[in-house]
């Protein structure tokens, strides 16, 4: 539990990681993560993001809250589903998303963005 208040803002993230389409920004705040998810249309983890988390499918699990834009989900199993803005959402690892329509999707995440976005090995 805190001892003291902490606060930060995301105009000023401790990391940010591009990649195409979009870019993670984390903020690292009393020992844990907050990332915010800036995905711009056209956006598509297995073409911007796979190439560089090397693996099949995102394995990154995620417990999110969609600020805005459309967000289209397909699970390792086969099911899909589409998020909205204000929907909050827990994804196990194994999926692939992408950004529906011309509206930039942005998402805070409170679990997967520990190492979203990181080059192989870095």
């Amino acid at each position: 539990m805190a001892t003291k208040a902490e606060y930060k803002h995301f105009a000023t993230p401790d990391e940010v990681r591009s990649f195409n389409h979009g870019r993670v920004e984390i903020v690292n705040i009393l020992g844990g993560v907050v990332g915010r998810f800036i995905l711009e249309p056209g956006w598509r983890w297995s073409e911007d993001v796979k190439p560089i988390a090397g693996t099949e499918w995102c394995m990154a699990p995620h417990f999110q809250y969609l600020v805005s834009g459309r967000v289209h989900i397909k699970m390792e199993d086969g099911s899909e589903f589409e998020l909205e803005p204000g929907d909050v959402f827990a994804l196990p690892a194994g999926h692939d998303a992408w950004v529906v329509g011309n509206e930039p999707a942005v998402a805070v995440d409170w679990h997967g963005a520990v190492e979203y976005g990181k080059t192989k090995g870095s």
